[in-house]
Formats: structure tokens, C-alpha cells, sequence
């Protein structure tokens, strides 16, 4: 695939970019492992102060990032300013909380006394260059979740950015230099993902982490564990949404239009299987496909529009793909189920909601990366839960219910990430974020994620 900012919305190629070369590379790699020495010994104070001129100067340039954004990857420009919003929001939480977060843990006096030794902490250290390879759908959030606690922790990074939104990859880079970062500390490469490899390799890298498909993270699994390096992957989702007898259908239903259609649908946490109770099945159907079908679909920088162009010509025909299957299969597309007849240029697809799907389809497994719903009644919570766990992917899930039991069952039962109740799956900088099954592993946000980049040290003191 070559480097190029493509505008989804037309199929036109503005630009083109050279991957670098080798030498340069090298010099890259070279750049990090030095500031990285420094880098490391600097201070919280130093770090957060670092951070947060950065996220002063994303704010002030909200305007015109946000335009690159919906210029490469087809969002609505009003999504792309709550985007850069909810960066700056990090950056600020982690040059807030991250010394908090990496604070010396104290063992049991017992323990200590237990182990011989007059005295014994818990040190978390950086662990050296990390290799962030992200995706394209999420293009500046995506890249500040990993990079705002990874630099907190003294860590530095390399970004192998998406090839199709060069031009964000770009941004970032000069972002974080205008805010003071010494060279090296953050560096996007604009390489291909035929390049990602050697730089994995490469001695002077020392972990990775990767948002993105499942064949990516296999790749890049398959190559940090022959070199014994850690990673952390955040792959797809196929994430249910089920709504049980109790649930204010009217509320649910009008999140679930929202839920789905999030960054054109675009989002591995965006919710794909919408689960419903025969008691409302009705009553939620009426209202979800009346929603999807108001929908605005056009031009992503217009402030009215609800829902723009994928953002590659391919992720359409892979949706398409999908959905002809299902109907040729038997299922029914209650509305969608085609291109919009009104975009005659540009990577557009119709809000869908496809019922009747059986097991057979592939919709049924596979991750639907657009605007497309698949709609299911179920008899009980049992057949909920079952349903919901039928997928190879486990990253979050949403569950509308006022009752406590089934509160309770679908903590315990659902296999996936995060549980969200009464409200659509989000993620904040102070909650963890990841999957289980074929979502990835690891966590990001948090504490759990500013840890995930460091090496916690025990130190021991004799008697």
C-alpha cells in the first residue's frame, strides 16, 4: 500500500510520501536509543511538564487537525474535534496522575522480614524504544493513549504509523517537538508494514505495541516473541449489545444507533451484535432502524452530517462482501444493505440493519468494519450470553438492564474486556482498556497501561 493521503470522501490522492530509506532508518534508531539514555533520568516534573505544553499546543491546533483527520480518514470533522479534545484530556491526566501511578509499592512488613531483608520496594523503570504500529481509524487517539503514559514512564517511541493518514503521523512528530521533547523521544517512520519487521528486530527496540487487525498483531506477536520482546495488542471487536426485559428501551435504542455508528462505524469497540430480549424485541426494533435510517450521510466536513465515507476504497468492498453474503444467505436488511444512491463519489455505505442472521454467515463471526448492525431476538439471559460469547473476539461489551441479578450474571459470564451498563462502551485515561480471546492482550489506559512499558524492579535490602 503506498503513503499517500487519499481523500475518502472523493477517492482523490492529494499526496504521496517516500518511505524512508534504510540509512535513515538506522539514523532514527540510532536518535531514540540516545535520547532514551536521557530521557529516562528525567524527572516527573520535567516529563509532566513536557506533556502538558504538548497537549497545550494540540488544543490550539484542534481546528486544523481535526480538517487532516476527516481529510484522510473520511470521520466527521465534529468527531475529529472531540478526538483531539479527548487527546489533550490525556496527555493532561497522565503529566497529572503518572508519578502517583509509578510510586515505589511497599511489600508487607511481613513479607519483608519473611524474605531476610531489613527493607524492600518496588521500583517501576522504562524499559527503553517502543514500537507503536497503529491504525488509521483512530489516527491521532490511537497514537497519544500509548504515547502519553509510555513518556511519562521514560520511555521513547517510534511510530509505524497507518500508510493512508501520513500526514497525522507527520503532525505528531512535530507536535511533540514543538513541545520541547528532545530529538529522538518521539519519531514517526514512514515506512511500510514489509519494513516494520527489521525494526522490530533491531537490538535498540526494546517492546511494541500494536492497534490494529488480527493478522497485524500475529505478525507482529509472532516476531517480538522470537526476539523475546513485549508487546501489547489491541486487535478487533465484535463487541454485543444486549437489552433485557428491564432496560429503557427508548434509551437503548438511541444509543445503540450512536454506538454503531461511531467514526463511520469504524471502531473496533463500537457495538456490532445487538442482542434484545423477545419481551422488547419489538419495541427496540422500531426505534433502532427508525434511528439508522435518519441518519445524515454525506460530505464529513459539513457540521450536519452523521456519518461520512469509509475510509479506504477496500474496507468498503470487505463490508459489501459481508453484507451480500448475509442476504444472499436469507438474511433481511430492515434498512441499508447498499451504497447511498446520493454519493456518487467517494467510499460511502448506507447505515444497515441486517435480521435473520444465522451462524453460517460470515457476518455472523466476522468483524463488520462500517456503518452495519446485525439485529438478534433471544428467549432468555441464557440465550443473551451465549450468543454474546459466540464470536472469536472479546474486547467490551454493553448490557441494558435495571436489574441487579443480571447485573451480576453478565459480570461473571461475558468474556470480554469491559462490561458497560445503561451506556455505550468508551475509554477514559483512567480506566484499563483491552481484550481477551482473539481482541489481544494487554492493557492500555490506567495505571495498568502506564505499567504495561516498564519493568517493575524489585530492590532488596539485606539485614
Amino acid at each position: 500500500m503506498p503513503i499517500a493521503t487519499v481523500d475518502p470522501a472523493t477517492g482523490e490522492t492529494l499526496e504521496t510520501f517516500e518511505a524512508l530509506p534504510a540509512d535513515e532508518i538506522q539514523r532514527r534508531l540510532a536518535t531514540a536509543e540516545s535520547a532514551y539514555a536521557r530521557h529516562r533520568t528525567s524527572g516527573f516534573a520535567e516529563r509532566a511538564r513536557l506533556l502538558n505544553r504538548a497537549a497545550d499546543l494540540l488544543a490550539d491546533d484542534t481546528a486544523d487537525i481535526a480538517r487532516t483527520m476527516t481529510t484522510e480518514m473520511g470521520k466527521p470533522v465534529k468527531a475529529a474535534r472531540a478526538e483531539a479534545a479527548k487527546c489533550v484530556k490525556a496527555m493532561r491526566w497522565y503529566a497529572e496522575h503518572a508519578e502517583a501511578l509509578l510510586a515505589d509499592e511497599h511489600p508487607a512488613q511481613k513479607d519483608v522480614r519473611d524474605s531476610g531483608a531489613s527493607r524492600a520496594i518496588v521500583r517501576y523503570r522504562p524499559l527503553g524504544v517502543v514500537l507503536a504500529v497503529m491504525p488509521w481509524n483512530f489516527p491521532l487517539w490511537q497514537v497519544v493513549r500509548f504515547a502519553a503514559p509510555a513518556l511519562m514512564a521514560g520511555n521513547v517511541a517510534l511510530l509505524k504509523h497507518a500508510s493512508n493518514v501520513p500526514r497525522t503521523a507527520l503532525y505528531l512528530q512535530d507536535l511533540f517537538t514543538r513541545a520541547g521533547y528532545e530529538e529522538g523521544c518521539f519519531q514517526t517512520l514512514l515506512i511500510g508494514s514489509g519494513a516494520v519487521e527489521d525494526v522490530l528486530r533491531d537490538r535498540r527496540v526494546a517492546a511494541a505495541t500494536l492497534t490494529g487487525s488480527e493478522p497485524a498483531g500475529r505478525s507482529v506477536a509472532s516476531v517480538a516473541g522470537d526476539e523475546i520482546k513485549k508487546t501489547v495488542l489491541e486487535l478487533g471487536g465484535s463487541d454485543p449489545f444486549l437489552v433485557l426485559p428491564s432496560a429503557d428501551v427508548e434509551r437503548a435504542a438511541t444509543t445503540a444507533v450512536t454506538a454503531r455508528v461511531q467514526n463511520n462505524g469504524q471502531s473496533c469497540i463500537a457495538a456490532k451484535r445487538f442482542i434484545v430480549h423477545a419481551d422488547v424485541y419489538d419495541a427496540f426494533r422500531e426505534r433502532f432502524v427508525a434511528g439508522m435510517r435518519e441518519l445524515t450521510v454525506g460530505d464529513p466536513m459539513s457540521e450536519d452530517t452523521d456519518v461520512g465515507p469509509l475510509a479506504t476504497e477496500q474496507g468498503r468492498a470487505d463490508l459489501e462482501e459481508l453484507v451480500d453474503d448475509a442476504l444472499g444467505g436469507g438474511a433481511t436488511a430492515l434498512c441499508g444493505g447498499q451504497r447511498p444512491k446520493e454519493q456518487e463519489r467517494g467510499w460511502y455505505y448506507s447505515p444497515t440493519v441486517l435480521a435473520d442472521v444465522t451462524p453460517q454467515m460470515r457476518i455472523h463471526r466476522e468483524e463488520a468494519f462500517g456503518p452495519v448492525a446485525t439485529l438478534y431476538r433471544v428467549a432468555d439471559l441464557d440465550e443473551a450470553v451465549e450468543l454474546a460469547n459466540d464470536t472469536p473476539f472479546g474486547l467490551s461489551s454493553n448490557v441494558w438492564t435495571r436489574d441487579d441479578a443480571d447485573v451480576e450474571r453478565c459480570v461473571r459470564d461475558l468474556q470480554a474486556g469491559g462490561v458497560f451498563f445503561n451506556g455505550m462502551t468508551a475509554s477514559h485515561p483512567g480506566l484499563p482498556f483491552g481484550g481477551v480471546k482473539r481482541s489481544g492482550y494487554g492493557r492500555e489506559l490506567s495505571g495498568h497501561g502506564i505499567r504495561e512499558f516498564c519493568n517493575a524492579t524489585t530492590v532488596w535490602h539485606g539485614a
